[in-house]
């Protein structure tokens, strides 16, 4: 019984762990994904101008 309940808290830390990996970007990963984006734009721009 000892290791069911080791092995259901376990469980659950990472369960809460990953949970929490993907919540409220900070504003530097904001940033980030914006420029990426404005990259992204970019390209497609000149691929839609060369064509």
């Amino acid at each position: 019984m000892k290791t069911f309940a080791l092995t259901a808290l376990l469980a659950g830390f990472l369960t809460l762990g990953l949970a929490a990996c993907d919540q409220n970007d900070g504003p530097l990963e904001q940033a980030g994904e914006a420029a990426d984006e404005a990259v992204n734009d970019v390209q497609r721009a000149a691929e839609d101008a060369a064509d």
